[in-house]
């Protein structure tokens, strides 16, 4: 199912709102739980993880409450699961092959961010990797691109900006890491724009998440 009908809201103040949670909500998170804890500590994983969530419900709110549309309009339920599963194994094929490719002609191994990654406990690292996959995707695709169409923007700005931030966002992980979040982001937000499944998006940067980060430790 491609249903691309995507209702407007008249409620702008809502809208702006969203964006602005959508597109820097991570980043805030992330500057505040640092200004209180050391970097990468679980401590300051499990704040994060937390807050980011918060802001997720937040979005959802304002989707249904202030803006008063359906989730359908940042692509949730717009395609049967089995359709949904089916693209995100595929995503997950082709943003893993790349990512390995990247990382081989990079020498990336993770950096900082990645080595503290994976001092932390297995439960806490799966639930950093299922908030990436959800919450990245309901941010800088699913609401981002729809509600910066809804704006005037056209097809190129609207995923263009957003990945842009997304691909920023990663510079924890060092210049490699910003290249390879570019170009995943790219794949991500072009199927987005395509196909508007979302759920299909989460599917498939979660497994590439999952096997890059929590498969490795369970053998």
């Amino acid at each position: 199912m491609n249903d691309r009908t995507n209702p407007t809201t008249r409620n702008w103040g809502a809208t702006w709102l969203g964006l602005f949670i959508a597109l820097f909500g991570i980043l805030i998170v992330r500057a505040v739980v640092y200004a209180f804890y050391p970097p990468y500590s679980s401590p300051a994983a499990a704040w994060r993880e937390s807050l980011n969530w918060v802001c997720a419900i937040a979005l959802v709110l304002i989707i249904r409450f202030g803006e008063r549309l359906p989730l359908r309009c940042v692509g949730i339920g717009r395609a049967t699961i089995k359709s949904s599963l089916g693209w995100g194994g595929i995503i997950a094929v082709v943003c893993g092959v790349l990512a390995v490719a990247i990382a081989a002609l990079t020498h990336y191994n993770g950096g900082e961010s990645g080595a503290a990654l994976a001092k932390l406990p297995l439960w806490l690292v799966t639930l950093i990797v299922l908030r990436a996959g959800v919450l990245e995707e309901l941010f800088y695709r699913g609401y981002a691109i729809e509600r910066l169409e809804a704006l005037g923007l056209n097809r190129f700005w609207a995923g263009t900006i957003p990945l842009l931030i997304f691909g920023i966002a990663h510079w924890t992980g060092g210049w490699a890491n910003i290249v390879i979040a570019l170009v995943l982001g790219a794949v991500l937000t072009l199927f987005y724009i395509w196909r508007r499944d979302l759920v299909a998006n989460m599917i498939g940067h979660f497994m590439v998440d999952f096997i890059g980060n929590v498969l490795p430790r369970l053998f």
